[in-house]
């Protein structure tokens, strides 16, 4: 069966829309417009913030403040004070701050707690039992 022959087919273009289609067309479009364009500014917002983070990002690698700062090719050293009689058990070491597990003259234990950057003891903490 043949298909009718349309007046878009004959004229070669589209039938003009209605004022009102049109009118909601108009408003779709700058709607679209309008939200692609807050769309971009947005991403670019974001890629700035990361870009600027990854400008302003501190070098990895470098000593922090609170690390020893020692001269190149110098031995850091100090004098760590125990008690008299005091026999090391154990040490630890975290970042800057050094533990110290020792065995008192009277047999009782305790831990001495030591800041190498400081080159001080910071504390001491008996080991009791109850």
């Amino acid at each position: 069966m043949a298909r009718p022959v349309a007046e878009e087919d004959v004229e070669g273009g589209e039938k003009p829309l209605d004022p009102a289609a049109e009118k909601v067309r108009q408003k779709l479009i700058r709607f679209m417009i309008v939200n692609l364009s807050l769309l971009f500014i947005a991403l670019m917002v974001v890629i700035g913030a990361l870009v600027y983070k990854a400008r302003n990002a501190p070098v990895a690698g470098l000593p922090s403040t609170g690390d020893v700062q020692v001269p190149a090719g110098a031995p850091l050293s100090g004098d760590i004070v125990l008690p008299v009689g005091a026999k090391v058990v154990s040490q630890s070491l975290s970042g800057n701050r050094l533990s110290i597990d020792a065995e008192l003259a009277d047999g009782s234990r305790a831990i001495f707690v030591y800041d190498i950057a400081e080159r001080r003891m910071i504390g001491q903490f008996p080991i009791r039992n109850k």
